[in-house]
């Protein structure tokens, strides 16, 4: 098992600055070369205090704030407007950065690209959800109209 400190959020495991316990190939294979995480060193604490200050200076400023844009985000549709061949197939895919702009393009607020999770790729116009982690006990479901521009 490797003791690692977490440099970004991953799902199921924990969010930045956790120190965890995971077997040795996930670390290897995984987590360490996308810069998900860092080897724990006994003066890796300075490094946890940064991370954790840094999340938090991103973090929405109370609960009700999140679920306040939790409920704008479901409420309404996000469109994204993308390229598009005759058949609807995209050239290309929509990342989780296309979402965060077109959430903020729509006035529902700036939202964070790194907390935003696709379910799939999305390489056809139609009609999609997507997740969005607000605060770490609030998340939304924003439905994503893409259309060919």
């Amino acid at each position: 098992m490797s003791k690692l400190i977490l440099t970004h959020e991953v799902t199921g495991l924990g969010a930045a600055g956790d120190i965890v316990e995971v077997k040795n190939g996930y670390a290897r294979n995984y987590l360490l070369p996308r810069g998900f995480a860092l080897t724990w060193s006994k003066g890796g604490e300075k490094q946890v205090q940064s991370i954790k200050a840094a999340r938090a200076a991103r973090a929405h400023a109370s609960v009700e704030a999140a679920q306040a844009q939790a409920a704008a985000l479901s409420a309404k549709p996000v469109k994204l407007v993308v390229k598009a061949g005759e058949s609807g197939r995209l050239f290309g895919t929509v990342k989780a950065e296309d979402v965060a702009k077109a959430v903020e393009a729509a006035g529902l607020g700036a939202i964070d690209k790194r907390k935003v999770e696709l379910p799939a790729h999305i390489k056809s116009v139609g009609t999609y959800t997507a997740n969005v982690r607000l605060h770490e006990d609030v998340a939304a479901v924003i439905n994503l109209d893409v259309v060919s521009s």
